[in-house]
């Protein structure tokens, strides 16, 4: 398509799109002088951005189908044919003072003039879904299980907490492994159910699952309080310490490290073992999988299992760094926020969990001009990510391994 076709075809959007917005853009009622209030400078704004958003999603959309066009003639071969980011993750000397940077920053950023109470809480949020988007990267990225439904396993690590502190006593620490135990039940009960669904039938059951366990705990007034919730949970302890709120917050700040860390070495761990290949097998094809030997019941439980662990812990530290905890907090708005996550940073990618986890968590939190169109801009992030670029902004490598002949391995000796 030619730069005419594509200023007549923009011009034709921008003209619907003036045409469609006109009665809430333009006319404006005032009804206490009771007169007509015409805005045409919105109209201009509405055709003016609409025709240049029209004409880069065109160019970009030709590009882009050049581009794979190219590919399908051209394959790199070598390693500088890999996108850039990959690059970096796969060369020592690259990652390796990024990493060392970025190291030094986090220790320190407590510390820094500008980070206070409330900067250290959004840093810490954003920890706790990094945690949240590994545990489901897990059923998402390796096994390819669509959850919708991870909100649940959170609730359940979150009031496992608060109900033993209530009922028990029991501090946080001891209540850390409870939670993930809890958790990591609850996802082998959701586990067998689902074992023979897949795809959307499969993302109805989970998110069906997520919303009995919310009904669940805002209508049991008997057990969890219902929507009053529970209050006064104590932080996290240190050798019995008295700590004030900034001191509080730093500290938890740096646990959930610690436990960022921890997610990080486990999972890449779980990637890298042969659970991890039979989860990556059932993705790519179930049949292939069970006839090559894999246990796909098994494999299944365990991704439910392991996934729902992570979940628990969240919960546990999220419950600890409120005070509080009720069912609005555990609402499908928060297993979107999560998905959305683990598919924009590239699903089966721990760096790329890391990266959209900051993405969507930081960014709302600074632009807070922007608060009223939050969804809006998540749903516009989505979107041009399904269409420029659906791997997401990190691509999981995907291991290749080769057979040699005998013959080629005793030249490569000689």
């Amino acid at each position: 398509m030619n730069a005419f076709a594509r200023i007549r075809q923009s011009l034709i959007i921008a003209l619907w799109f003036m045409f469609l917005t006109f009665p809430v853009l333009a006319v404006r009622v005032n009804t206490i002088e009771k007169v007509v209030e015409w805005r045409w400078p919105n109209m201009v704004y509405v055709g003016i951005g609409s025709f240049l958003i029209s004409f880069v999603w065109r160019y970009f959309l030709e590009r882009k189908a050049q581009g794979g066009k190219k590919e399908t003639h051209t394959a790199p071969a070598t390693a500088t044919g890999k996108p850039f980011m990959q690059r970096i993750i796969a060369e020592p000397r690259l990652y390796r003072p990024v990493l060392i940077v970025l190291s030094l920053f986090g220790l320190a950023f407590p510390f820094l003039p500008f980070a206070s109470t409330y900067q250290i809480n959004i840093v810490t949020n954003a920890l706790l879904y990094i945690m949240l988007g590994l545990g489901l990267n897990i059923v998402v990225g390796l096994a390819g299980l669509l959850h919708l439904g991870y909100v649940a396993f959170y609730a359940v690590g979150a009031y496992s907490y608060a109900l033993l502190y209530y009922h028990f006593g029991v501090g946080f620490w001891a209540a850390l492994p409870i939670g993930a135990l809890f958790a990591a039940i609850f996802g082998i009960i959701l586990g067998f159910p689902v074992l023979r669904l897949r795809g959307d039938y499969l993302a109805i059951v989970t998110l069906g699952f997520a919303e009995i366990t919310r009904l669940v705990l805002e209508n049991w007034n008997e057990f969890s309080f219902g929507p009053s919730g529970i209050a006064g949970i104590p932080r996290p302890g240190l050798f019995g310490m008295e700590m004030d709120l900034h001191q509080g917050t730093i500290y938890i700040y740096f646990l959930m490290i610690a436990l960022c860390l921890f997610t990080i070495f486990v999972v890449n761990r779980l990637q890298n073992s042969r659970i991890g290949r039979a989860w990556v097998a059932l993705r790519e094809d179930e049949v292939a999988c069970e006839a090559m030997g894999v246990d796909p019941t098994m494999a299944k439980l365990t991704t439910f299992a392991l996934g729902s662990t992570w979940a628990g812990l969240a919960g546990v530290v999220f419950a600890a760094k409120t005070t509080f905890v009720n069912p609005a907090s555990f609402t499908f708005l928060e297993s979107a926020m999560i998905l959305s996550i683990v598919v924009l940073g590239g699903m089966g990618s721990i760096v790329g969990v890391i990266i959209g986890a900051f993405i969507l968590i930081l960014l709302p939190e600074y632009l807070r001009a922007f608060s009223e169109y939050r969804m809006l801009l998540f749903g516009m992030i989505m979107v041009v990510m399904m269409i420029f670029r659906p791997q997401g902004i990190i691509v999981g490598v995907r291991r290749i391994y080769e057979f040699r002949k005998a013959a080629e391995k005793e030249g490569g000796r000689r």
